[in-house]
């Protein structure tokens, strides 16, 4: 308005040209602080007030001397800073109150995205869960069986710090036994053998399989005496409708083993217990020494190869 006034303009119509332009500054959200530039620029004898596309009319003027337009320029530069402090005050409140106002949104926005996150690795885990659960019984199934032994493995060949038994499980005529009593007999047989297996691992620390049908596994980080144990005792509860092989690996094992090496000589434990008879266990430690002190700890149905 003091534009208009020192151009000689029409001071009423350019009050209307002005509220016109606040109220679209105001819908644009100018009084929450934001900063919104509007140019006033004079150009063809026209005063006009430009805010991004839209152009406001505050005066068509005549002919104006260069200096009357110096003196002009010289006003606005300086009319918020010295002439009406007052504005500029309330400019910085405003500015004040729009970085509080942004700061608290976005530590609201941090907030959400916290607890998204959240949601998303408890949605993983879930899932990765899942992906390595047996859904019958809540064992680990065949793909955690292949990963967390090939760590273990690993693990104890390269620090041969403490042993390492892989103990290999199937139950003994489990097909008779579905035949016999039925599927859902079955399901609760294998539930009940899932069960057992728990109770004989360290949580955390060793690990029990499913790999589907009535074929089990357990890793456990000990020596073959302490596996022979834990299979005497999953025979014993499951009245003696196991066969069981174990292989075990420690400081004395032969470094070139591989992890392939290993399951075979456990597997083939297994079947030699089932070649056997059944219902036994047959060890094969990966030293392949000290086979004594293994035959006068095995009872009977126990032997190592």
């Amino acid at each position: 308005m003091e534009s208009v006034k020192r151009l000689d303009g029409n001071a009423f119509r350019a009050s209307l040209a002005c509220m016109e332009l606040n109220q679209l500054l105001r819908t644009a959200g100018a009084c929450c602080g934001l900063p919104f530039p509007v140019k006033v620029r004079l150009q063809n004898h026209r005063l006009q007030a430009h805010w991004g596309t839209a152009e406001f009319v505050l005066a068509q003027t005549g002919a104006v001397e260069p200096h009357v337009i110096e003196q002009l320029r010289d006003y606005l530069s300086k009319s918020t800073d010295s002439i009406d402090p007052e504005i500029l005050i309330q400019r910085n409140e405003a500015m004040v109150r729009h970085l509080h106002e942004t700061r608290m949104r976005t530590e609201h926005e941090l907030a959400e995205l916290e607890v998204k996150l959240h949601n998303r690795q408890a949605e993983l885990q879930v899932s990765m869960h899942q992906a390595e659960t047996d859904p019958l019984t809540g064992l680990l199934n065949r793909r955690a069986f292949d990963a967390r032994l090939n760590q273990a493995f690993r693990h104890t060949m390269r620090q041969k710090s403490s042993p390492l038994s892989l103990i290999m499980l199937d139950l003994d005529h489990f097909k008779s036994i579905n035949d016999q009593f039925g599927h859902q007999y079955g399901d609760n047989y294998l539930i009940n053998m899932a069960q057992i297996l728990r109770s004989e691992i360290r949580e955390d620390v060793d690990c029990a399989f499913r790999f589907g049908g009535d074929e089990f596994a357990m890793m456990i980080h000990s020596d073959y005496a302490t596996a022979c144990n834990k299979a005497r005792q999953v025979i014993s509860k499951m009245d003696g409708k196991v066969s069981i092989g174990i292989a075990a690996i420690d400081q004395h094992t032969r470094d070139n083993l591989t992890l392939n090496e290993f399951i075979h000589l456990a597997d083939s434990a297994l079947y030699e217990a089932k070649r056997r008879g059944r219902g036994r266990v047959v060890i094969t430690p990966c030293n392949r020494i000290d086979t004594q002190l293994c035959d006068s700890m095995c009872p009977v149905k126990e032997a190592c190869v």
